[in-house]
């Protein structure tokens, strides 16, 4: 088997640590940690993982990271962005800097690691785990499903434009069992718990992430369908994973007053 070389950002947990792992019992992999504590473990895996310091809410450390890797490796046959964050609450409330946040993590840190990588990445390929939030209809989290619905639309453009054969896929999970649930309430608690006027709809927003994060798929169906995504020739341009996110695929089709209608009904129900 040919030995491939992968960078895989978000490596720490949930899916990039599954998929790390699966990744370097045989295949050279670029991990990227934000939490310094982290490095080590990675580096304990395997011989065959080079942990790198990147914050995508920081560009310098993603030059760093991209000068690092370019250093290590000629070739990247598959670049992985999995790096992300949620920013919740109502959308009058939000500081307009944490939403400028959301898109620095969720979108301008995937484009600038993209463009600081793409000689490397001729006829590769780009899989970014976007989310059945980018269907856009999920309330309270506002920023989260633009950032997504963005960061799909900027690399739909950009499998048009390049030059380089790489292929993009977008990978739209439903809700997963990860640690970004209870990270997002941390993220969130000004929003979330100081909201006058909201606070019975944050109280479900919090209790619903950890739902989300005990309950939520596994994450191994996500690492299954990367895999097979990266081991196709001539993959499909998107992949949506779980009965909720095809819920959510075929829901977004409806006129949108039908579908705010049916949204504000559902949530006042699941409410009371």
């Amino acid at each position: 088997m040919k030995t491939k070389t992968y960078v895989i950002t978000g490596a720490t947990s949930g899916i990039g640590r599954a998929l790390t792992e699966i990744l370097a019992k045989e295949h050279i992999v670029f991990a990227g940690y934000r939490n310094e504590q982290k490095a080590e473990e990675l580096k304990m895996i395997s011989s065959n993982i080079f942990p790198f310091y990147i914050d995508y809410a920081k560009p310098e450390t993603i030059n760093s990271a991209i000068e690092y890797i370019k250093s290590k490796a000629s070739k990247i046959d598959t670049l992985v962005n999995i790096a992300g964050c949620v920013v919740a609450g109502p959308i009058e409330r939000i500081p307009v800097q944490e939403i400028k946040r959301q898109f620095d993590v969720n979108v301008f840190g995937h484009l600038q690691i993209t463009q600081g990588l793409v000689n490397e990445l001729e006829n590769g390929k780009i899989i970014n785990i976007s989310s059945m939030a980018s269907y856009g209809i999920f309330p309270y989290i506002s920023p989260y499903c633009a950032s997504k619905r963005c960061l799909d639309m900027f690399f739909n453009s950009f499998l048009i434009e390049n030059k380089k054969n790489i292929k993009v896929i977008s990978v739209k999970p439903g809700v997963i069992s990860t640690p970004l649930w209870c990270k997002s309430i941390a993220e969130n608690s000004e929003q979330l718990n100081e909201c006058l006027g909201y606070e019975k709809e944050m109280q479900f927003m919090m209790k619903n992430a950890q739902k989300n994060e005990k309950d939520g798929l596994n994450v191994e169906e996500v690492t299954k369908t990367i895999l097979k995504i990266d081991s196709m020739k001539n993959p499909k341009l998107s992949y949506t994973i779980g009965k909720d996110a095809l819920f959510a695929h075929y829901f977004s089709k409806l006129p949108q007053k039908i579908i705010n209608s049916l949204v504000k009904f559902g949530l006042k129900a699941r409410m009371k």
